[in-house]
């Protein structure tokens, strides 16, 4: 078929009068550039599920493509055994179309024979992927993009132990979607039932569960980022006694638009802003902020009041590393877990206190299968505090952790700021950063990992290479992905690797630098190790052609 008589055919069944109208103008102009982006390819449903910008074609997010992805999950399910009374659990956040897409999951579950179960209205993340185990269903999905542009929707997959989906059943699910047939013989029934608030109660008495009982004395900043989170921040917030809380306004309701931030995405230079300023307004203790579906959090802090700086954000190492620590103080035992791209000294911080640590490929779809997790963080903002409820990570329950320990630590005239001096003092200073690089020629991903692959460096930064790890090979302990890890001398680490949501080559870098016994000896590791990323990032970036 030509390209405009494959459009045409996809027009007959798309059942959305808006998109629908979009692919006829663009037919009608004649826009072969653009007809070629939507149909040359297709959204490929792997462990992320599907992710991409709204609009008319395979290639887009909408309605067309959302019910087969659910004819086919509903088909996997069936073929593993689940039957009438088996249930799915749908949730869905506030961005355009997230609401139509959860109907048309739950109307192709039921037509297939299965229970569909659709939460109440748009809430985070986590609140679905408490609701499975909490409800005893085979499945649950998230209609979400989480922190993407305004245009994109996304769809997130989950299996019956509350976790996200990995190796084989991606590419299985994947299977079964691409035997879907014309989308009119898709079985589709009524839209299963309404969940009342009850499991959101039981939801968010889980979250205030992690913090100790009794009023605290902080002063909060809080930010949901125009996402679904706030009702449900402010409210664990309040049960867990903290009541001088200030959310900014601009930012409180939900808006699939995003109007105040470039990016929804707390790590995104502006996004924090407002925020900002307004914990600058009301002398406040923390900020904190959500990501649009709630499942990440992000803290901002006052500078150190010696040298008279204003309030910064905490990078993701960071504050894993003070829930951690946390959760190790309170006597959390079991298994402690981050990512590969995570900092290391969460292992040490475990050793130290005798519990068995473990890292993963990056993201909560492995971090959350490590057996006899206590704590799992990722650097990407993500946190798992509370594993026996949520087994991915939870923006709430890490908020509410983390506003625990600072009130906790203001109590006896401390602030996070001086948990992580403490922390360095004891273990040295262990210092991240990041090199991202974004293509527009998506082969040149590829090219960037041959060429550091056919080349690698003999040294980074003035630090000779001890080691490269091609983690494209696996191991006894990590399955294979594409990715490079160097081990540098004096401890430095560097990870390279594409991402898996983005069209980009990420770098994560890792120093460690000693900790003088002086009173400002923090301080000076902070600037030798600041001088030391900058030196690894530049021979990364040389090293790689970027």
């Amino acid at each position: 078929m030509s390209l405009h008589d494959t459009a045409r055919a996809w027009l007959a069944e798309d059942p959305d009068p808006q998109t629908r109208a979009e692919l006829q103008e663009l037919l009608d102009r004649g826009d072969e550039a653009e007809l070629a982006d939507r149909f040359a390819g297709t959204l490929q449903f792997g462990t992320a599920g599907l992710r991409g910008a709204l609009g008319a074609g395979p290639n887009r997010m909408n309605r067309v493509v959302v019910t087969r992805a659910a004819a086919g999950l509903a088909a996997y399910l069936r073929a593993n055994g689940a039957g009438a009374e088996d249930a799915v659990v749908i949730g869905y956040d506030a961005r355009h179309n997230s609401d139509v897409f959860a109907r048309d999951t739950a109307e192709v579950m039921t037509g297939a024979g299965l229970r569909a179960l659709t939460l109440p209205r748009p809430l985070p993340t986590p609140l679905l992927a408490f609701a499975i185990r909490d409800l005893g269903c085979v499945a649950g999905v998230m209609v979400t993009a989480s922190h993407n542009p305004p245009q994109d929707n996304g769809y997130k997959v989950y299996l019956g132990d509350g976790s996200q989906i990995v190796p084989p059943a991606d590419a299985d699910i994947a299977a079964q979607i691409e035997a879907v047939g014309a989308l009119a013989d898709v079985a589709r029934g009524d839209g299963g039932e309404l969940l009342g608030d009850d499991v959101v109660d039981r939801y968010l008495d889980s979250v205030v569960s992690v913090a100790d009982a009794g009023r605290k004395d902080l002063r909060i900043v809080y930010t949901p980022m125009h996402g679904v989170g706030g009702t449900s921040a402010l409210e664990v917030l309040r049960r867990a006694g903290f009541t001088d809380v200030h959310e900014v306004v601009a930012q409180a309701e939900p808006d699939p638009d995003f109007p105040t931030v470039a990016f929804p995405n707390p790590e995104e230079p502006g996004a924090m802003d407002l925020a900002l300023a307004l914990a600058e307004e009301v002398d406040a203790d923390l900020v904190v902020a959500n990501d649009p579906d709630a499942d990440r959090c992000a803290l901002g802090v006052a500078g150190p009041r010696r040298h008279g700086t204003g309030w910064q954000m905490l990078r993701g190492d960071e504050v894993g590393v003070l829930l951690g620590s946390e959760l190790l103080q309170r006597g959390r035992t079991g298994t402690y877990a981050c990512s590969i791209v995570s900092s290391s000294l969460l292992g040490e911080l475990a050793r130290a206190a005798g519990q068995r640590f473990v890292e993963t490929l990056t993201g909560f779809k492995w971090i959350g299968r490590v057996p006899d997790l206590a704590f799992g963080y990722e650097e990407a903002l993500g946190y798992c505090v509370d594993p026996a409820h949520v087994k991915d990570k939870d923006g709430l329950s890490a908020m509410l952790l983390a506003c625990d320990l600072a009130a906790s630590l203001k109590a006896q005239g401390q602030t996070l700021r001086d948990a992580l001096d403490r922390i360095a003092r004891e273990h040295g200073l262990f210092a991240t950063d990041q090199l991202s690089v974004r293509f527009d020629d998506l082969a040149q991903i590829p090219a960037t990992m041959e060429r550091l692959r056919g080349t690698p460096p003999q040294t980074l930064g003035g630090l000779d290479v001890l080691g490269v790890d091609d983690l494209s090979a696996g191991s006894d302990d990590l399955p294979p992905t594409d990715g490079l890890r160097y081990r540098l001398a004096e401890r430095a680490r560097v990870v390279v690797r594409p991402s898996g949501t983005e069209p980009k080559v990420k770098c994560y870098l890792e120093v460690v630098v000693p900790v003088g016994e002086e009173d400002d000896g923090v301080d000076a590791a902070r600037i030798a190790a600041a001088g030391r990323l900058d030196a690894i990032k530049a021979d990364v970036r040389t090293a790689a052609g970027l």
